[in-house]
């Protein structure tokens, strides 16, 4: 197993947090959100990554934009170069730019999407690939321009069951060697790539699945995933993984766990 690398995220305090729409089987306007519960549960998720040893910045909340939380969707970022988001639903479009900025400000260089792409939401890098998600969210030809920007070979994984909306709800880079995932989140060509490339997976329950237990994210050591989520914590201790539950029980109710409140600013090979 890999030893624990340092890493560096982009947050974004949910301030604006709230389910006033409807554009995955996981919110419902109706339902009853508690803002300040949410801030306090993501300040835990914060934390936690300080405590590990990882720096965490901060792109600034934007009124009107409830989903911002969920930075992870914000773009792709990888050895100096960041790919820009494309957002499918029109309530989230105006993260795009916000982010983009952010990107800009911060140096990278910075793609813009010719397609629908949102983000390390559905690319994720797993040793030498790139995993890309498609079916209800990032468009099919937008894994060619990925692999143009980024020159890693990109694998297109088929989602098919709604609530794992997004690649990161369905799986979780646990190391280079090492992913866990749900089978029944993908078509049957896709688990079949899966299966070829990692024999080793741990595969999840659908129990630890249905709270969102893949929406994780591992430092090859440490993995912070929902506290809901205790087979697959179980299973991954199992396996050597040191592993930290955190309740995000507020902003799950948009769809939403660690990894799509966090994204990734990787160097080149992490």
């Amino acid at each position: 197993m890999d030893a624990t690398r340092h890493q560096r995220f982009l947050m974004c305090r949910p301030t604006y947090f709230a389910v006033d729409y409807a554009i995955n089987p996981w919110m419902d306007p109706t339902a009853p959100v508690d803002v300040d519960l949410a801030i306090r549960q993501w300040e835990q998720l914060r934390q936690t990554y300080r405590d590990l040893g990882h720096a965490v910045e901060e792109i600034t909340p934007l009124p009107g934009l409830p989903d911002m939380v969920f930075a992870a969707n914000g773009g792709t970022v990888l050895g100096g170069r960041a790919m820009a988001a494309q957002f499918r639903a029109p309530q989230r479009a105006d993260e795009a730019p916000a982010y983009r900025a952010w990107f800009e400000a911060a140096g990278f260089e910075v793609h813009h999407p010719k397609h629908v792409n949102e983000g390390e939401g559905d690319i994720l890098l797993a040793g030498g690939h790139l995993l890309a998600g498609t079916g209800f969210r990032t468009a099919h030809p937008a894994h060619a321009q990925l692999q143009e920007v980024f020159g890693y070979p990109v694998l297109t994984m088929q989602l098919v069951d709604p609530r794992f909306y997004h690649l990161d709800t369905a799986l979780t880079v646990l190391d280079e060697h090492t992913i866990a995932y749900l089978p029944e989140a993908f078509s049957p060509g896709s688990q079949a790539v899966l299966r070829r490339l990692f024999p080793d997976a741990v595969l999840a329950s659908m129990a630890d699945a249905a709270v969102l237990g893949l929406n994780a994210v591992s430092d090859g050591q440490h993995v912070v995933l929902p506290a809901q989520a205790t087979g697959l914590a179980a299973q991954l201790r199992e396996r050597g993984y040191q592993t930290i539950g955190i309740d995000l029980s507020e902003l799950r109710k948009a769809g939403g766990g660690p990894k799509c409140c966090t994204l990734r600013l990787l160097q080149g090979g992490e």
